[in-house]
């Protein structure tokens, strides 16, 4: 079955529009309630971002959830781990999150845990677009039987002695210099408030949300403004957080910016130097660079590659019993210390290696070379460019020219109608050329 609703990572599109206009989100709050009803009044735990259609979604949901029978427990702008902990730690039946994460505030989305606040699996996901498109007043409750809503005033304060249980006790940032930007989002009040809690010394930017700026020219997604910032105030590290703070980018004390993949080579082997790493690697996507691969099998390590979404690492993790995965993109799930990716916790934990190395972030976080990657986006309007004979046909050649080499990966975007393509390789000229000719081709066939 085509997935007609949800997407890489649970429901998301623009504020006000379908999906997300408010007759579909009353609908939806009703088909997951159905599904995550166990008799009584189940509970559902809410959280949101900063965006201006929050308020929206948030009302129109906790409308579906109530007409099912659930009671609701509304957190008000906490970050997306911060919703899943507290799915597991208030013992509800279902938590929500309202965020469209890294994008602008213009868009939105809903995300979905199950009660060990792990995201939504495809059975699960598909069995409410079924009955999305199927008459729910049978599951209406009765009018005895309504839901009730509840706000959690203490939400945030509960997510930060969370957030700080996930060091050793002894742990402190006295002496540290750390610019946090929040991104105008869910985390504006919690990362500086954890952050000096611990003892360091913080500039934080990003954290004067009025509705329309979450994401907006600061962020995880555009870091110019945290480099400078480090700059200016001879800042120890840079912190970078997305909309919903379930990512995490860093800038060192050079100003020079420490993706994903360098997060977590560092973490899975200061965590294999302490004994705490489990299973016989780490899990990462297709899109993590070649160099990490060779890295940590230069430390007895193997590379798992997931489908790209944390979900999918996730759930790779599980299968392969390890504790250590993430993205490029920042997403680094650690589930010794939380079931999604948390930037925040891996940001501290990150911290925690630099201060037990003795050395500085940049000596820390540069762990290995990566190797050349280009990218190049080609957008489609319509039809299904990739079954074209002539583009698998070019694929094919240049998978087999890149064997032993570089990689290829190329796959629609699950949140954009683009197509995306990734070369990497010790070439970089030549991967250049082999990304341009297949987004060239790709281009023709999409027109």
């Amino acid at each position: 079955m085509s997935r007609k609703f949800f997407g890489t990572d649970g429901v998301r599109g623009m504020a006000n529009e379908t999906p997300l206009d408010p007759q579909t989100i009353v609908r939806l709050g009703m088909a997951v309630g159905a599904v995550f009803a166990n008799g009584g009044h189940s509970r559902v735990v809410i959280g949101k971002d900063t965006r201006l259609s929050g308020y929206m979604i948030e009302q129109a949901l906790t409308a579906g959830f109530l007409s099912v029978g659930l009671d609701v427990f509304l957190l008000g702008p906490v970050p997306t781990p911060g919703v899943a902990m507290l799915t597991r730690s208030l013992r509800a039946d279902l938590g929500v999150m309202i965020s469209a994460s890294h994008n602008p505030y213009h868009d939105n989305g809903i995300k979905f845990f199950d009660p060990n606040g792990e995201k939504l699996s495809d059975e699960q996901e598909k069995r409410i677009e079924v009955l999305l498109e199927s008459d729910l007043s049978r599951y209406a409750a009765k009018y005895d039987k309504l839901g009730r809503a509840k706000r959690i005033e203490d939400a945030q304060a509960r997510y930060i002695e969370f957030i700080k249980r996930s060091v050793p006790r002894h742990f402190r940032l006295d002496g540290l210099r750390i610019v946090i930007d929040c991104a105008n989002g869910a985390a504006y009040k919690i990362a500086p408030t954890a952050l000096w809690e611990l003892g360091a010394e913080i500039y934080p930017i990003g954290v004067e949300p009025n509705g329309t700026n979450i994401n907006a020219g600061c962020g995880s997604t555009n870091c110019t403004l945290l480099q400078q910032k480090v700059h200016e105030h001879r800042a120890d590290i840079g912190i970078a957080l997305d909309g919903d703070a379930d990512r995490v980018l860093i800038v060192d004390e050079k100003g020079k910016l420490v993706d994903g993949d360098q997060i977590l080579a560092l973490i899975a082997t200061h965590m294999q130097q302490r004994g705490q790493l489990s299973g016989d690697g780490v899990v990462a996507t297709i899109m993590s660079n070649l160099g990490l691969e060779r890295f940590l099998e230069s430390r007895g390590l193997k590379l798992h590659r997931a489908q790209v979404g944390d979900r999918y690492v996730a759930q790779m993790m599980r299968e392969k019993g390890c504790n250590v995965g993430g993205e490029q993109s920042g997403h680094i799930i650690l589930t010794d210390y939380n079931s999604t990716g948390d930037g925040l916790i891996a940001a501290l934990q990150l911290l925690l290696a630099v201060r037990e190395q003795e050395c500085s972030v940049s000596e820390a976080c540069h762990l290995f070379d990566p190797v050349p990657q280009v990218m190049e986006n080609v957008r489609i309007d319509g039809g299904h460019p990739l079954e074209d004979a002539k583009v698998q046909e070019a694929i094919a050649e240049a998978e087999t020219e890149l064997q032993g080499w570089g990689r290829l990966v190329i796959r629609p975007s699950g949140t954009e109608p683009v197509i995306r393509i990734m070369v990497e390789g010790d070439d970089e000229m030549r991967i250049r050329q082999i990304a341009q000719n297949l987004a060239s081709l790709l281009r023709r066939k999409a027109a």
